[in-house]
């Protein structure tokens, strides 16, 4: 298959529904940039640690970063998604189910940020894919079941392992901390949750990114007339666009959301914001190696509750949790709903 540029160009050129596929493609990495990529550096700003302007500008770095090292590295997270659905041996029926699939989580993801509500792009691509894959065959035939169970397990684990970690790691840090001078113990992690918040922001990269590359990868397959991608190395100058488009959009804000994860869930101080930078970055980089796209959203947000309840279980604001959830239970029929009919709909048209 040829995955170079110029041949990427060429079939843009002389396909309009790739080219509509690669547009909506980038405006979803850009809007996941908007929208989830400032869950990266909430604590970081909402502790005091960095101005809003220098924190944005720091994630924008770092998810770049984040998406081209780690897929350089390890592309597994991008594999299990291109291979989660099979939209069937037309790919030109395929692209234009991707396009609604992708028009899904545009729709589903600008909506939410308008009220201020982290929304979680890898189970909104998972659910449009699927939606779509199901409008193609009228059934579940085109959904591999295999890939879907580490949807699963990432589910749980992003939850799970999360709050898990957040706890213990601070737990340790009061501990080790109590005794110590708290000018002192500041300072030092007014720098440490900068290094924190980078180390998100760069795990934020490699997952999220690599999920979108793996999209964009399936359209460049799609126009080459295959309808997998198994084998097939992603090339360099794939890496530098998602990344470069995800750090535009990192570098918009997202301001509501800062404010929705950084402190309307739990009021944070800065040992506390380290704690949960930390282990959600840690929690998506064993992830990322063991190829289960999970949501960082998700992962941030339950650290964030594992380091509050360390204090007591009221210290956590359960009214935005609430609604937090609601959202997330919400993603997979809604976008898939919405990837459905638009499949349909786009297959009659197109």
């Amino acid at each position: 298959m040829d995955v170079s540029l110029s041949y990427f160009l060429q079939a843009m050129a002389s396909s309009p529904v790739l080219a509509i596929s690669v547009l909506l493609t980038l405006g979803v990495v850009f809007v996941n940039g908007w929208t989830d990529a400032p869950n990266a550096i909430a604590t970081c700003i909402t502790t005091r640690c960095l101005s809003a302007r220098k924190a944005i500008i720091l994630s924008a770095i770092f998810n770049f970063l984040g998406v081209f090292i780690m897929t350089h590295i390890n592309n597994s997270v991008a594999s299990t998604i291109s291979n989660m659905v099979d939209f069937g041996a037309n790919t030109q029926e395929a692209l234009i189910a991707l396009c609604a699939a992708l028009f899904s989580i545009v729709v589903y993801s600008v909506g939410a940020s308008y009220f201020g509500i982290p929304t979680s792009e890898s189970h909104s691509l998972i659910a449009g894919l699927t939606g779509a894959a199901i409008a193609m065959h009228n059934g579940l035939e085109g959904v591999n079941m295999m890939e879907w169970v580490k949807v699963i397990y990432g589910l749980v684990m992003s939850l799970a392992l999360g709050f898990a970690i957040g706890w213990v790691f601070c737990k340790l840090l009061t501990v080790v901390c109590a005794s110590m001078n708290r000018h002192r113990t500041n300072r030092f992690f007014q720098g440490a949750e900068i290094f924190g918040a980078a180390a998100m922001s760069f795990m934020h990269g490699a997952q999220d990114g690599q999920k979108f590359i793996g999209v964009l990868f399936l359209g460049v397959a799609f126009s080459n007339g295959q309808s997998d991608v198994s084998g097939v190395i992603i090339p360099v100058w794939l890496m530098l666009l998602c990344s470069t488009v995800m750090g535009l959009g990192t570098s918009v804000g997202g301001e509501k959301i800062i404010k929705s994860v950084g402190m309307d869930m739990v009021k944070l101080e800065k040992y506390q914001g380290f704690a949960a930078d930390l282990s959600a970055a840690f929690c998506l980089l064993i992830s990322s190696l063991f190829g289960i796209p999970v949501s960082t959203t998700h992962t941030k947000t339950s650290a964030i509750m594992g380091v509050g309840a360390v204090k007591r279980l009221s210290a956590i604001n359960f009214g935005v949790v609430k609604d937090m959830m609601l959202t997330w239970v919400f993603t997979f029929p809604g976008c898939g709903l919405i990837s459905f009919v638009m499949a349909k709909l786009f297959m009659l048209i197109l």
